[in-house]
């Protein structure tokens, strides 16, 4: 039997369960994230998530949502990101105008009108107190938190422990039904450990030659097989060297469908040099791409396929 969340919205029975019904969303998920996503949902704690960027981490939360058939509401965080943009603020214009047709009623009743200036009805929801304001459990994406100053991880801790937030004016306002809540983070500095605490964690890895040709068959429709193996072999390869980025599934799958568009039916050396750009970001990895690094790839598979099929 399985745990509801809420009207109409019920968690995965197993982690066989949330594998196949990630699957449903055309989200490729390997045993270890889903269980650290089933215990998540079970235990009703927030989930962690850090790895390279184009991992997937991202796209867990939005195939989450939709595998539960709820909410998604996302932070996207960047640098002086603060409560304001994320939680609450007071709509100043509707304040002001309450202030003015007191003043014209020439009936100043100043605690009757601070009352009504920090009223709910005053308050602008931002995700992270909408998240606490559904009356069915929604996905709380909080994404990329390393691009966020490290203030802004304090201030989540009452969200992520509690599921509250305390609006001095007004109190605290507790959430009904509580939200799963997905964090990520490209790694780009450490998130406090007090944060981290609150939170199981697990670290999302690229993906393995199969599973990634799993993702790249569903989300790059209309390849060759032979491209298919070809593309996702030479990413796997472009990923060992010393790239300043090295590509992330996002980027497999947006090099197959360049490929695709430029009927491309297998690798050579110019259909890889013409199109680096899609799969790299920096010039510097593609100048040395294309200094000698592409061709060499490019031997190690013939290599590779002449071995398997000998």
């Amino acid at each position: 039997m399985t745990a509801t969340a809420g009207p109409g919205l019920s968690l995965p029975a197993s982690v066989d369960d949330v594998v196949t019904r990630l699957a449903g969303q055309d989200y490729v998920c390997d045993r270890r994230l889903a269980t650290a996503l089933y215990l998540s949902l079970t235990l009703k704690r927030p989930l962690f998530l850090e790895g390279e960027p184009g991992v997937g981490k991202t796209e867990l939360a939005k195939a989450l949502a939709a595998m539960l058939g709820t909410t998604l509401l996302r932070v996207q965080c960047y640098e002086g990101l603060d409560v304001a943009q994320t939680a609450y603020e007071w709509n100043v214009a509707r304040q002001m105008v309450e202030i003015r047709l007191a003043e014209a009623a020439h009936t100043v009743d100043h605690d009757r009108i601070l009352h009504s200036l920090y009223s709910r009805e005053m308050l602008i929801e931002r995700p992270l107190l909408q998240a606490l304001t559904q009356t069915r459990s929604p996905v709380l994406l909080i994404d990329e938190l390393d691009r966020a100053d490290e203030p802004f991880d304090a201030f989540l801790l009452e969200v992520l422990a509690e599921n509250q937030i305390t609006i001095p004016e007004l109190g605290t306002i507790r959430a009904a039904a509580p939200p799963f809540t997905l964090i990520t983070s490209n790694r780009t500095r450490e998130i406090h450990d007090a944060l981290k605490r609150r939170c199981l964690y697990h670290w999302v890895e690229f993906p393995d030659v199969e599973r990634e040709l799993q993702i790249v068959r569903l989300k790059a429709p209309g390849a060759s097989e032979r491209l298919y193996r070809q593309v996702v072999e030479f990413v796997q390869r472009m990923r060992t060297l010393d790239l300043f980025k090295a590509p992330g599934v996002a980027e497999t799958i947006d090099w197959t469908n360049a490929l695709v568009a430029l009927n491309s039916m297998q690798l050579d050396p110019a259909s890889v040099n013409d199109t680096l750009g899609v799969l790299l970001k920096y010039q510097d990895d593609i100048v040395r791409m294309q200094g000698g690094d592409t061709a060499k790839l490019l031997d190690e598979l013939r290599a590779r396929a002449l071995l398997d099929a000998a």
